[in-house]
Protein backbone atom coordinates (compact mmCIF):
# COMPACT_ATOMS: atom_id res chain seq x y z
CA UNK A 1 0.00 0.00 0.00
CA UNK A 2 2.89 2.32 0.74
CA UNK A 3 4.30 1.72 -2.73
CA UNK A 4 0.91 2.37 -4.30
CA UNK A 5 0.55 5.73 -2.53
CA UNK A 6 4.12 6.71 -3.47
CA UNK A 7 3.43 5.65 -7.06
CA UNK A 8 0.30 7.78 -7.17
CA UNK A 9 2.30 10.68 -5.77
CA UNK A 10 4.96 10.18 -8.46
CA UNK A 11 2.34 10.11 -11.21
CA UNK A 12 0.94 13.31 -9.78
CA UNK A 13 4.12 15.08 -10.90
CA UNK A 14 7.80 14.18 -10.95
CA UNK A 15 8.83 17.59 -9.62
CA UNK A 16 6.32 17.38 -6.81
CA UNK A 17 7.62 13.92 -5.84
CA UNK A 18 11.26 15.05 -5.75
CA UNK A 19 10.43 18.06 -3.60
CA UNK A 20 8.37 15.88 -1.28
CA UNK A 21 11.21 13.37 -0.82
CA UNK A 22 13.77 16.17 -0.39
CA UNK A 23 11.61 17.77 2.27
CA UNK A 24 11.33 14.51 4.20
CA UNK A 25 15.06 13.82 3.85
CA UNK A 26 15.98 17.29 5.14
CA UNK A 27 13.68 16.97 8.14
CA UNK A 28 15.02 13.49 9.02
CA UNK A 29 18.56 14.82 8.58
CA UNK A 30 17.81 17.71 10.93
CA UNK A 31 16.43 15.25 13.48
CA UNK A 32 19.50 13.04 13.04
CA UNK A 33 21.89 15.93 13.66
CA UNK A 34 19.98 17.04 16.75
CA UNK A 35 19.85 13.50 18.13
CA UNK A 36 23.54 12.91 17.48
CA UNK A 37 24.55 16.25 18.97
CA UNK A 38 22.41 15.61 22.03
CA UNK A 39 24.27 12.40 22.85
CA UNK A 40 27.66 13.83 21.86
CA UNK A 41 27.55 17.19 23.65
CA UNK A 42 26.02 15.84 26.84
CA UNK A 43 28.67 13.11 27.04
CA UNK A 44 31.45 15.72 27.19
CA UNK A 45 32.72 16.50 30.69
CA UNK A 46 33.05 20.30 31.17
CA UNK A 47 36.13 19.86 33.37
CA UNK A 48 37.78 17.64 30.81
CA UNK A 49 36.98 20.22 28.13
CA UNK A 50 38.44 22.95 30.32
CA UNK A 51 41.68 21.03 30.74
CA UNK A 52 41.92 20.35 27.01
CA UNK A 53 41.18 24.01 26.32
CA UNK A 54 43.99 25.13 28.63
CA UNK A 55 46.32 22.77 26.78
CA UNK A 56 45.39 24.43 23.49
CA UNK A 57 42.87 22.00 22.03
CA UNK A 58 40.98 24.03 19.41
CA UNK A 59 37.94 21.74 19.38
CA UNK A 60 37.57 21.99 23.15
CA UNK A 61 37.86 25.79 23.05
CA UNK A 62 35.09 25.94 20.46
CA UNK A 63 32.55 23.81 22.33
CA UNK A 64 33.37 24.68 25.96
CA UNK A 65 31.35 27.96 26.15
CA UNK A 66 28.30 26.12 24.84
CA UNK A 67 28.79 23.10 27.09
CA UNK A 68 28.99 25.38 30.13
CA UNK A 69 25.38 26.45 29.38
CA UNK A 70 24.18 22.87 29.79
CA UNK A 71 20.46 23.45 30.27
CA UNK A 72 20.16 26.15 27.58
CA UNK A 73 21.95 23.90 25.09
CA UNK A 74 19.89 20.86 26.06
CA UNK A 75 16.61 22.72 25.69
CA UNK A 76 17.62 24.16 22.31
CA UNK A 77 18.66 20.80 20.88
CA UNK A 78 15.54 19.00 22.10
CA UNK A 79 13.18 21.72 20.93
CA UNK A 80 14.75 21.67 17.47
CA UNK A 81 14.69 17.86 17.38
CA UNK A 82 11.05 17.63 18.41
CA UNK A 83 10.15 20.27 15.84
CA UNK A 84 11.90 18.29 13.09
CA UNK A 85 10.21 15.03 14.14
CA UNK A 86 6.78 16.65 14.29
CA UNK A 87 7.31 18.30 10.91
CA UNK A 88 8.34 14.97 9.40
CA UNK A 89 5.11 13.34 10.56
CA UNK A 90 3.02 16.24 9.26
CA UNK A 91 4.71 16.23 5.84
CA UNK A 92 4.30 12.47 5.47
CA UNK A 93 0.68 12.68 6.60
CA UNK A 94 -0.14 15.19 3.86
CA UNK A 95 0.44 12.71 1.06
CA UNK A 96 0.11 9.33 2.73
CA UNK A 97 -2.54 7.50 4.70
CA UNK A 98 -2.45 8.33 8.42
CA UNK A 99 -1.35 4.85 9.60
CA UNK A 100 1.13 4.47 6.81
CA UNK A 101 2.52 7.94 7.48
CA UNK A 102 2.86 7.13 11.17
CA UNK A 103 4.65 3.83 10.59
CA UNK A 104 6.97 5.33 7.95
CA UNK A 105 7.75 8.35 10.15
CA UNK A 106 8.55 6.07 13.09
CA UNK A 107 10.91 3.91 11.04
CA UNK A 108 12.66 6.88 9.46
CA UNK A 109 13.11 8.73 12.76
CA UNK A 110 14.17 5.71 14.81
CA UNK A 111 16.62 4.28 12.27
CA UNK A 112 17.98 7.36 10.51
CA UNK A 113 17.11 10.04 13.04
CA UNK A 114 18.12 8.32 16.28
CA UNK A 115 20.02 5.02 16.16
CA UNK A 116 22.50 5.66 13.34
CA UNK A 117 23.42 9.27 14.25
CA UNK A 118 23.76 8.51 17.95
CA UNK A 119 26.03 5.54 17.19
CA UNK A 120 28.09 7.73 14.84
CA UNK A 121 28.35 10.86 17.01
CA UNK A 122 29.15 8.93 20.18
CA UNK A 123 32.30 7.50 18.60
CA UNK A 124 33.99 10.90 18.45
CA UNK A 125 31.88 13.22 20.56
CA UNK A 126 34.35 16.11 20.72
CA UNK A 127 34.94 16.18 16.97
CA UNK A 128 31.26 16.21 16.03
CA UNK A 129 30.29 18.68 18.75
CA UNK A 130 33.02 21.06 17.64
CA UNK A 131 32.15 20.60 13.98
CA UNK A 132 28.52 21.57 14.55
CA UNK A 133 29.19 24.32 17.11
CA UNK A 134 27.97 27.06 14.70
CA UNK A 135 24.74 25.14 14.12
CA UNK A 136 24.26 24.78 17.89
CA UNK A 137 24.49 28.56 18.20
CA UNK A 138 21.82 28.92 15.51
CA UNK A 139 19.57 26.49 17.43
CA UNK A 140 20.00 28.54 20.59
CA UNK A 141 19.07 31.77 18.78
CA UNK A 142 16.00 30.26 17.08
CA UNK A 143 14.66 28.63 20.25
CA UNK A 144 15.79 31.30 22.72
CA UNK A 145 12.30 32.58 23.67
CA UNK A 146 11.45 29.09 24.94
CA UNK A 147 14.87 27.62 25.79
CA UNK A 148 15.93 30.54 28.00
CA UNK A 149 12.99 30.22 30.43
CA UNK A 150 13.58 26.46 30.47
CA UNK A 151 17.24 27.06 31.31
CA UNK A 152 16.31 29.30 34.26
CA UNK A 153 13.84 26.71 35.53
CA UNK A 154 16.27 23.79 35.17
CA UNK A 155 19.09 25.77 36.82
CA UNK A 156 16.88 26.26 39.84
CA UNK A 157 15.61 22.68 39.93
CA UNK A 158 18.97 21.05 39.18
CA UNK A 159 21.84 23.30 40.30
CA UNK A 160 25.22 22.67 38.75
CA UNK A 161 27.25 20.19 40.76
CA UNK A 162 30.87 20.73 41.71
CA UNK A 163 33.44 19.04 39.56
CA UNK A 164 34.38 15.58 40.78
CA UNK A 165 38.05 14.72 40.70
CA UNK A 166 39.33 11.20 40.15
CA UNK A 167 40.35 9.29 43.25
CA UNK A 168 43.87 7.96 43.72
CA UNK A 169 42.72 4.47 42.74
CA UNK A 170 40.96 5.79 39.64
CA UNK A 171 44.10 7.64 38.57
CA UNK A 172 46.08 4.46 39.10
CA UNK A 173 43.60 2.57 36.93
CA UNK A 174 43.92 5.24 34.23
CA UNK A 175 47.69 4.78 34.30
CA UNK A 176 47.21 1.02 33.96
CA UNK A 177 45.05 1.61 30.89
CA UNK A 178 47.84 3.74 29.40
CA UNK A 179 50.25 0.90 30.07
CA UNK A 180 48.16 -1.55 28.07
CA UNK A 181 47.31 0.85 25.23
CA UNK A 182 49.51 1.16 22.16
CA UNK A 183 48.09 4.62 21.42
CA UNK A 184 49.29 6.11 24.74
CA UNK A 185 51.85 8.90 24.41
CA UNK A 186 53.34 7.90 27.80
CA UNK A 187 56.16 5.37 27.85
CA UNK A 188 56.37 2.54 30.37
CA UNK A 189 58.86 4.34 32.63
CA UNK A 190 56.68 7.43 32.92
CA UNK A 191 53.65 5.33 33.76
CA UNK A 192 55.51 3.37 36.45
CA UNK A 193 56.79 6.60 38.03
CA UNK A 194 53.29 8.10 38.17
CA UNK A 195 51.83 4.88 39.59
CA UNK A 196 54.58 4.73 42.20
CA UNK A 197 54.02 8.34 43.23
CA UNK A 198 50.28 7.76 43.59
CA UNK A 199 50.86 5.07 46.22
CA UNK A 200 53.20 7.11 48.43
CA UNK A 201 50.51 8.26 50.85
CA UNK A 202 49.32 4.68 51.34
CA UNK A 203 52.73 3.28 52.30
CA UNK A 204 54.72 3.84 55.50
CA UNK A 205 58.43 4.32 56.07
CA UNK A 206 58.55 0.99 57.90
CA UNK A 207 57.71 -0.67 54.56
CA UNK A 208 60.91 0.56 52.87
CA UNK A 209 63.33 1.16 55.76
CA UNK A 210 66.57 -0.72 56.32
CA UNK A 211 66.19 -2.57 59.65
CA UNK A 212 68.67 -1.59 62.34
CA UNK A 213 70.31 -5.05 62.28
CA UNK A 214 71.28 -4.40 58.65
CA UNK A 215 72.31 -0.79 59.28
CA UNK A 216 75.92 0.26 59.68
CA UNK A 217 76.06 2.80 62.51
CA UNK A 218 78.53 4.18 65.05
CA UNK A 219 78.43 5.58 68.56
CA UNK A 220 79.83 9.00 69.59
CA UNK A 221 82.79 7.42 71.38
CA UNK A 222 83.82 5.25 68.43
CA UNK A 223 87.54 5.82 67.74
CA UNK A 224 88.39 6.75 64.17
CA UNK A 225 91.76 5.30 63.20
CA UNK A 226 93.18 3.78 60.04
CA UNK A 227 91.53 0.44 60.67
CA UNK A 228 88.10 1.98 61.28
CA UNK A 229 88.43 4.22 58.21
CA UNK A 230 89.34 1.21 56.08
CA UNK A 231 86.30 -0.60 57.48
CA UNK A 232 84.03 2.35 56.62
CA UNK A 233 85.52 2.53 53.11
CA UNK A 234 84.91 -1.18 52.64
CA UNK A 235 81.26 -0.69 53.58
CA UNK A 236 80.98 1.95 50.88
CA UNK A 237 78.54 4.23 52.67
CA UNK A 238 78.72 8.00 52.20
CA UNK A 239 76.59 8.71 55.28
CA UNK A 240 76.76 6.97 58.65
CA UNK A 241 74.18 7.53 61.42
CA UNK A 242 75.47 8.04 64.95
CA UNK A 243 73.35 6.48 67.73
CA UNK A 244 73.80 5.73 71.39
CA UNK A 245 74.31 2.12 72.41
CA UNK A 246 70.72 1.74 73.58
CA UNK A 247 69.40 2.96 70.22
CA UNK A 248 67.23 5.61 71.85
CA UNK A 249 68.99 8.73 70.60
CA UNK A 250 70.40 9.95 67.29
CA UNK A 251 73.31 12.39 67.49
CA UNK A 252 73.40 13.10 63.79
CA UNK A 253 74.93 11.83 60.57
CA UNK A 254 78.61 11.55 59.75
CA UNK A 255 79.54 12.39 56.15
CA UNK A 256 82.49 10.49 54.70
CA UNK A 257 83.54 13.49 52.61
CA UNK A 258 84.42 15.35 55.83
CA UNK A 259 87.05 12.70 56.63
CA UNK A 260 88.93 12.97 53.35
CA UNK A 261 91.36 15.74 54.43
CA UNK A 262 91.91 14.46 57.96
CA UNK A 263 95.26 12.91 58.94
CA UNK A 264 94.55 9.71 60.83
CA UNK A 265 98.22 8.64 60.81
CA UNK A 266 99.38 11.42 63.10
CA UNK A 267 96.16 12.07 64.99
CA UNK A 268 93.47 10.10 66.76
CA UNK A 269 89.85 11.13 66.68
CA UNK A 270 86.52 9.94 67.97
CA UNK A 271 83.22 10.41 66.24
CA UNK A 272 82.22 13.19 68.60
CA UNK A 273 85.25 15.19 67.43
CA UNK A 274 83.83 15.30 63.92
CA UNK A 275 81.13 17.67 62.72
CA UNK A 276 77.82 15.79 62.65
CA UNK A 277 74.81 16.82 60.61
CA UNK A 278 71.40 16.79 62.30
CA UNK A 279 68.94 14.03 61.50
CA UNK A 280 65.31 14.14 62.58
CA UNK A 281 63.73 10.99 63.97
CA UNK A 282 60.40 10.02 62.45
CA UNK A 283 57.80 7.46 63.49
CA UNK A 284 57.56 4.16 61.69
CA UNK A 285 53.99 4.93 60.55
CA UNK A 286 54.95 8.14 58.73
CA UNK A 287 53.51 8.15 55.20
CA UNK A 288 56.03 8.19 52.36
CA UNK A 289 54.71 11.42 50.84
CA UNK A 290 55.12 13.10 54.25
CA UNK A 291 58.64 11.69 54.52
CA UNK A 292 59.45 13.04 51.08
CA UNK A 293 58.52 16.55 52.24
CA UNK A 294 60.63 16.03 55.39
CA UNK A 295 63.66 15.16 53.28
CA UNK A 296 63.18 18.37 51.31
CA UNK A 297 62.60 20.65 54.29
CA UNK A 298 65.39 19.16 56.42
CA UNK A 299 67.94 19.03 53.62
CA UNK A 300 68.94 15.55 54.76
CA UNK A 301 69.24 12.33 52.80
CA UNK A 302 69.02 9.95 55.76
CA UNK A 303 66.41 9.68 58.49
CA UNK A 304 66.35 7.32 61.50
CA UNK A 305 63.06 5.51 62.14
CA UNK A 306 61.76 4.98 65.66
CA UNK A 307 58.99 2.99 67.27
CA UNK A 308 58.14 3.03 70.96
CA UNK A 309 61.05 5.43 71.62
CA UNK A 310 63.58 3.06 70.10
CA UNK A 311 65.41 3.35 66.79
CA UNK A 312 64.45 0.42 64.58
CA UNK A 313 66.02 1.36 61.25
CA UNK A 314 66.85 4.08 58.76
CA UNK A 315 65.37 5.31 55.50
CA UNK A 316 67.22 7.24 52.82
CA UNK A 317 66.03 9.41 49.98
CA UNK A 318 67.39 6.72 47.67
CA UNK A 319 64.97 4.21 49.25
CA UNK A 320 62.12 6.59 48.54
CA UNK A 321 63.15 7.21 44.95
CA UNK A 322 63.44 3.47 44.38
CA UNK A 323 59.89 3.07 45.67
CA UNK A 324 58.64 5.69 43.22
CA UNK A 325 60.53 4.20 40.26
CA UNK A 326 59.60 0.67 41.25
CA UNK A 327 63.13 -0.66 40.86
CA UNK A 328 66.39 -0.71 42.78
CA UNK A 329 69.01 1.92 41.98
CA UNK A 330 72.53 0.52 42.14
CA UNK A 331 75.57 2.73 42.52
CA UNK A 332 79.22 1.77 42.03
CA UNK A 333 79.62 0.35 45.55
CA UNK A 334 76.42 -1.70 45.28
CA UNK A 335 77.71 -3.24 42.06
CA UNK A 336 81.10 -4.00 43.58
CA UNK A 337 79.57 -5.68 46.64
CA UNK A 338 77.31 -7.75 44.40
CA UNK A 339 80.26 -8.91 42.28
CA UNK A 340 82.30 -9.78 45.39
CA UNK A 341 79.37 -11.77 46.79
CA UNK A 342 79.29 -13.85 43.62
Amino acid sequence: MVMLQLASLFHGGHKSFVLYVAEVVLLVLASAICSGLNIAVMSLDPEDLRRKSVLGNVQAKRILPLRNRTHLLLASILLTNVAAVSATSLVLNQKLNGWIAGILATLLIVIFGEVIPQALFSKNALYWSSRFAPLLKVMIVLTYPVSKPLELLLNRLFPRQKAKLQSRHELGLIMTEHLSSESSELDDNEIEIVRGALTLSEKRVRDIMTPIRQTYWLTPDTRLDDAKIDEIKERGFSRIPIFDKDLTKCYGVLLMKDLVDMDFDENSFTVEDIVLYPAQLVGSMTALDTQFRKFISAGSHLTPIERDDRIIGIVTIEDLIEEIFGQEIEDETDRSRRLIAK
